[in-house]
Order: structure tokens, then sequence, then C-alpha cells
């Protein structure tokens, strides 16, 4: 990917926040990394609405599942069934390893589904793994 890419990462945990944070600052590859900490925030911002008029669309999305007010599974429904949405990458990060989730996820159309590991170095792994496949091996739409 040439340039900055934004990626909207749409967790309600501080502590899952930091790593993801800390792993995305690590890496080569040049990112702005925005935070919702629920579903009805990750839509405000993906829409522009209310104090995101001026968001950035983002290059893909690390969603987790189980959130307050509006959780993972809607936010994914609805960002997949709207054509001006439906190609922005969405990656389920999430602690849920339920079979019905993971076919749940991908019935809606998400690009992978990745269980939360708990040790922070593995933790941050996976985070840096997956930004290195969305920003240096895949093309995604401009």
């Amino acid at each position: 990917m040439n340039g900055v890419a934004q990626i909207l990462l749409v967790e309600d945990d501080p502590g899952d926040e930091l790593m993801a944070r800390e792993a995305f600052e690590d890496d080569a590859v040049q990112t702005v990394l925005h935070v919702a900490r629920d579903g009805e925030q990750a839509l405000d911002f993906i829409y522009r609405r209310g104090a995101h008029t001026t968001a950035p669309r983002p290059d893909f999305i690390v969603l987790d599942l189980n959130m307050p007010r509006v959780d993972g599974r809607q936010v994914l429904r609805q960002l997949k069934t709207d054509p001006s949405t439906a190609t922005i990458p969405i990656v389920v990060l999430t602690t849920s390893g339920a079979e019905e989730d993971v076919t749940a996820c991908y019935n809606a159309h998400t690009n992978a589904y990745i269980t939360k590991p708990s040790d922070y170095n593995d933790f941050t792994a996976v985070i840096r793994r997956i930004n290195q496949f969305w920003l240096d091996t895949v093309r995604l739409p401009a």
C-alpha cells in the first residue's frame, strides 16, 4: 500500500486496545489507528456522523464481536450489506472461539476470523500479521 493506511479498531477492552496500539506503532507499515469503543461509534465513524464528519474511510477494520450498545455482529452485517461499505475488509478479532460465531461471521462476509490470543506477545504478533497481510500483501480497493 502506498501512503498512510487508515485502520479502524473497534474494541471496548482498554487492555486489548493498548496492545493493538503498540503492535501497530511498532510495525514498519505507516498507519493511523482510529478506535471506536462500541459498534455505534464504529458506524458513526464509517458513515461520518456526529463527531466523525471528517473521518477518513478505513482501509480495513479490526472488529471485536462482544461490545456494548451495538455489537460487532450487527456492525459486520450492516457494513457488508451496504454497497458503499461492503468492500472495506473486516477482520473479526474476538475472544469467542464458538463455531456458531465463526460460521455466522463468514456467512455475513467477514474477510477473516481470528480468536484473540490471551498472551501479550501472541496478541501483538497477530496484530502485526494482520497489518502485514492487509497492507503489504493484498491489493485493496481504492
